[in-house]
């Protein structure tokens, strides 16, 4: 059972807050069980009889345009129920929820949005790339030569700054037969860089098919899963091998709801992937509910969720930020953004003094090259968006390497990964390291 995060008064003058979160108007009811009758609970407290189960989908997942006109959609292998209903009847499923026996939590939904590009925050550091286009001019380096000077990754001919970073160029491994999903904006199916690749799509946006839209899906599994040798330029995916799982649960717009991330993740648990991808959020320092009982649930039945970190830092003015939804919860990895020299981005979000609150590891998230939509093809953006899918191939080569799932990958991942000289609360356990 998940048990109530406790969460500590924040000091304000430290950890900033964001305005009230945005919200759908209906709720996320979590309960005590998912191998409970969860739909039976929803009749019996509320009087809710339509509900829209994940299961009659089979692996296919929630089709929301079909679930659309139901009072409620149950999400089983989460045991969480998005809910459309009358206050009255929420009512009672808050006063059911006060003994946590059946009901755990009733909760706003959220609205959540992509994590990236952190660009308008990059051009504020462009005093620190003016510095890092001198040291590279000085000659070629590791970026852990151990002298004074920092040494600087920086992309090649042959490989992206991020790969040479993780070591994911020197791995024996590909991520072969591990699925990996990536819940974002979609994918370009038609991107050339993917041709024969397994990929499997799904939209859990109301009215889109799985065709990317916006670009931001596309360029995460493209640094989480791209070809070893891509059609033109440097390598840039981490796990070239693995199985693609791409999930629609942004809009074209680049937003979307706790409904649509839930019916995703509910989507990638059934259907097996170790690893499970999430360059979004909302700025609520707050833990959400529903992201405690999704993280935990997923853990237990073999899936580990990555989540970026955020964006809301600006450290050049001693504003630090802090880790927002869903990343801040317990069971949820977060990843922060390093730049080229391995120091914390500008914008990476700091760790908050809560259970769940805090920045578990960290991965390249600055310049980060990878694939476009068509016909662009290919982008450079940054944010803690680019850090976790760089994280998220790193977990899936670990995932083949060792067969482990779950919290055993989870302890892996961040035992293995490289400390750095720098504050726990900016990198966690360090910068994510591919298995040699």
């Amino acid at each position: 059972m998940i048990g109530d995060s406790q969460t500590p008064s924040l000091r304000t003058a430290d950890y900033p807050l964001p305005d009230q979160p945005k919200t759908t108007g209906r709720f996320i009811v979590v309960f005590a069980d998912r191998s409970d009758d969860c739909a039976g609970i929803l009749a019996e407290a509320a009087g809710l009889t339509q509900v829209t189960d994940s299961r009659d989908f089979g692996t296919r997942g929630v089709d929301p345009d079909a679930a659309s006109g139901a009072q409620a959609t149950l999400f089983a292998n989460l045991g969480i129920a998005v809910v459309d209903a009358a206050p009255d009847q929420i009512g009672a499923l808050q006063v059911s929820s006060a003994d946590k026996h059946r009901v755990l939590s009733v909760s706003p939904e959220l609205i959540h949005d992509v994590l990236g590009s952190a660009d308008d925050y990059v051009a504020g550091y462009r005093d620190g790339v003016a510095d890092l286009a001198g040291r590279l001019a000085a000659g070629p380096h590791t970026g852990r030569d151990g002298g004074s000077t920092p040494a600087d990754f920086a992309d090649n001919n042959n490989f992206t700054w991020g790969l040479q970073a993780t070591r994911a160029v020197s791995s024996p491994y590909s991520g072969q037969g591990v699925r990996v999903a990536v819940l974002d904006t979609g994918v370009d199916g038609s991107h050339p860089d993917f041709a024969g690749r397994s990929i499997t799509s799904a939209s859990f946006v109301t009215g889109e098919q799985p065709q990317d839209g916006h670009g931001h899906g596309t360029h995460c599994i493209g640094i989480a899963c791209g070809p070893k040798v891509p059609g033109t330029g440097p390598r840039y995916g981490v796990a070239h091998e693995a199985e693609i799982f791409a999930g629609k649960v942004l809009s074209n717009a680049g937003s979307g709801t706790d409904a649509g991330i839930l019916a995703g993740i509910d989507w990638a648990v059934g259907n097996g992937c170790a690893v499970i991808s999430l360059s979004l959020g909302a700025d609520v320092a707050q833990i959400h509910p529903p992201y405690t009982a999704a993280g935990s649930r997923a853990l237990e039945q073999g899936s580990l969720i990555v989540a970026a970190a955020g964006n809301n830092a600006d450290r050049r003015k001693g504003e630090f930020g802090f880790v927002g939804s869903p990343a801040n919860s317990p069971f949820i990895m977060a990843v922060a953004a390093l730049d080229q020299a391995l120091d914390v981005a500008s914008f990476s979000a700091r760790s908050l003094p809560l259970r769940g609150g805090q920045v578990d590891c960290a991965g390249p998230g600055v310049h980060a090259y990878s694939s476009w939509p068509m016909p662009k093809r290919y982008n450079t953006i940054s944010g803690t968006s680019m850090a976790t899918p760089h994280a998220a191939g790193v977990a899936a080569l670990w995932a083949q390497a060792t067969s482990r799932r779950g919290l055993e990958l989870w302890a892996t991942l961040v035992q293995e990964a490289e400390r750095l000289p720098l504050l726990s609360v900016d990198v966690g356990a360090g910068l994510v390291l591919a298995p040699q």
